[in-house]
């Protein structure tokens, strides 16, 4: 069946459909139509002779790569694209393994191990190596995260670790060797992980001419979606595959690439031109999505980063309000504004569904979900568990629950189990000995405890009691974020580091919640509040999460998506962009928080706003005051339409 190209597509587009052969790199802008586009190259492609079975089409979702083949097949018929290879990186490195595995001391069979797998191979190395009873050792999680990440940006695993453990004493020669003995373990049973399929297909075709002059001269035409968002291994696949003929397609926005931090090199695409001498360049700008005063935001900000391929994005739609910039007093004025604000958007015919309210770290939505709660309006957090059920915030207020109520067994059973040698049974045991109560601000209960705790548990336990021992008991009660602090810094920043693979995220989280109850009297106050939300939130979700609800998440979690109404949360310095950000020593962080704040901008299509508040109480009393994010302060007069909500 014949397409109409010329009738189906915009001259951008169009242009870029019939790129001639060679190397190709689409440039697609947000809501530019850029899915569209490669389903017509695919077609384009087809009607010129070229057969199903020479094309690879290498996407990050099957999802993406199923939707973009099935809208294909529906223009130039099914037989028309038989034998076309599409999928995510793995998908494709695991079938080319199974042809060739051989030639690295793999079987054709290997199997292919999930999370859990890993995970459990890395307990049996951990037993192998006598480090089962080493508490002061990171879990496998940490280590599977570590080394993961150095396999995907292709740096020494030594400088990430490093990094990682500067604050505490750790053996990098041991994590070395356990790495190594997982790597031969994985060898010895014939199974991969997910970072040994890339990693293995590019040494096939690295090493072994046959099988690379074979898939260079299968795969004709190869074409590559959101190339921004490829790691070095990726991107030197693709090389590998596509070296024959060179008719190398790559479509992706460097203003989208925000993946930094797992191992996503923006260069991949900015240097395509140079890597691909003759490369022919397009640019896809019309924005279908927004109307113009978000895509005047979006274009200001974007044109901060120097180093890009410089555009800016036309709208289609005509009219539309100003985006605004809220300028509120604290977090807790900026959840009561947006709340008043969905009010006014459901007056005028927006759906709950129709609203999402977006973040750049998880603990600036903490006001946002309880007022939520209080209003009973139904919302959904898309960005995994709610704030105050994630497993680190739970940990840190066990003292202070005990400390406001001694007969809080759970609290208790879940303090104890953090402990090395201390199960469940063990915690229930010792609440036993302890007449099923246990006051950490009286010291005569500490020391019970203290002498009742098993050996194991004994060294990590004594910084808690001595912190507890030096401390004002007075002071812990009145102020619900000393406490937390105090746990933090005897124990659990360490035991935090030790465990979890995204420590850095789940510190910010406790650092925030501790200034979070700065706002509370008393440590009976901060508690209760948190009770009464907490089960509220459980009925709202029980009732109401199927249904029309709006959405929170974070900035990262949203992009690909789109809305009619766009709130971002905490658009301060320090905050958005992040203070991390900005302390790293060269631009590059600042750089990819302007990317993600590009992002967050173009997921709005009719209403965007930003929160701006102008202080944040810390857990000592004292305030902080925050300026406007500068990628808010260097628009122009007029971009936003600015709103004081009565107390800035």
């Amino acid at each position: 069946m014949a397409v109409d190209f010329a009738a189906e597509l915009n001259q951008e587009q169009l242009a870029a459909v019939q790129a001639p052969d060679g190397p190709v790199l689409i440039i697609a802008a947000a809501g530019t139509g850029k899915t569209r586009t490669l389903v017509y190259r695919v077609a384009w492609l087809v009607e010129q002779g070229v057969r199903g079975e020479n094309i690879l089409l290498l996407t990050f979702t099957n999802k993406a790569a199923k939707e973009i083949m099935e809208r294909a097949r529906d223009r130039v018929g099914e037989t028309a694209l038989h034998g076309m290879w599409g999928g995510t990186f793995h998908h494709v490195a695991n079938r080319i393994l199974r042809y060739h595995a051989e030639l690295i001391g793999y079987r054709k069979d290997f199997g292919i191990l999930d999370s859990d797998d890993q995970k459990s191979l890395y307990k049996t190395v951990y037993d192998e190596l006598g480090l089962k009873g080493d508490d002061r050792f990171p879990k496998p999680p940490v280590l599977i995260s570590l080394f993961s990440l150095a396999a995907n940006k292709a740096v020494p695993a030594e400088d990430l670790i490093a990094d990682r453990f500067q604050n505490v004493h750790m053996d990098v020669e041991r994590i070395l060797k356990v790495h190594h003995t997982y790597t031969a373990r994985k060898q010895a049973l014939n199974v991969m992980d997910f970072d040994d399929l890339l990693l293995n297909a590019v040494r096939v075709l690295a090493e072994h001419a046959g099988p690379r002059e074979y898939y260079q001269h299968k795969f004709r035409y190869v074409m590559v979606d959101e190339y921004q968002d490829t790691n070095p291994v990726q991107a030197e696949l693709v090389r590998l595959l596509s070296g024959g003929s060179g008719n190398l397609l790559v479509v992706g926005d460097d203003f989208q690439s925000i993946y930094g931090w797992r191992g996503a090199d923006y260069r991949n695409i900015l240097h395509f031109p140079e890597e691909n001498p003759g490369a022919s360049m397009y640019k896809l700008v019309t924005n279908y999505r927004s109307v113009p005063g978000i895509l005047q935001v979006a274009n200001r900000c974007i044109a901060g980063n120097p180093e890009q391929f410089q555009k800016e994005i036309r709208a289609v739609r005509e009219g539309g309000p100003t985006p605004v910039a809220a300028k509120l007093s604290d977090g807790s004025h900026q959840a009561r504004y947006i709340i008043n604000a969905i009010r006014t958007l459901r007056r005028a015919g927006y759906k709950y569904g129709d609203i999402t309210i977006l973040y750049r770290a998880h603990f600036h939505a903490m006001e946002m979900q309880l007022e939520l709660n209080r209003e009973q309006i139904p919302h959904v957090i898309t960005s995994g568990v709610r704030f105050f059920e994630q497993a680190h915030i739970k940990d840190v207020l066990c003292l202070s629950r005990l400390a406001l109520n001694p007969r809080d067994e759970l609290a208790f059973i879940r303090l104890l189990c953090l402990l090395p040698g201390i199960g469940a049974k063990g915690a229930q045991n010792l609440w036993k000995k302890l007449n099923q109560r246990f006051d950490p601000l009286l010291s005569e209960e500490r020391k019970r405890l203290a002498d009742a705790i098993p050996k194991r548990g004994k060294e990590p336990w004594q910084p808690i009691h001595d912190a507890l021992e030096a401390a004002d008991r007075e002071l812990l009660r009145g102020n619900p974020g000393e406490l937390i602090h105090l746990y933090l810094n005897a124990f659990y920043d360490e035991y935090a580091v030790e465990t979890y693979d995204n420590y850095p995220q789940r510190l910010e989280d406790i650092q925030g919640l501790m200034d979070y109850t700065a706002s509370f009297p008393s440590l009976e106050a901060f508690l209760s509040e948190l009770a009464l939300q907490t089960n509220l939130d459980e009925s709202i979700r029980r009732e109401d999460e199927p249904q029309d609800a709006v959405r929170l998440g974070t900035i990262h979690q949203a992009k690909g998506l789109e809305y009619p109404v766009v709130f971002v949360l905490w658009c301060v310095d320090g905050m958005f962009p992040s203070g991390r950000a900005l302390d790293e020593d060269d631009s590059g962080g600042e750089s990819e928080e302007r990317r993600l704040f590009y992002v967050a901008a173009t997921r709005a299509k009719d209403h965007l706003t930003f929160g701006i508040p102008q202080v944040r109480r810390q857990r000592d009393g004292g305030l902080v005051y925050y300026t406007p994010s500068r990628f808010i302060s260097e628009l122009p007069d007029g971009t936003l339409r600015e709103e004081r909500g009565g107390y800035y």
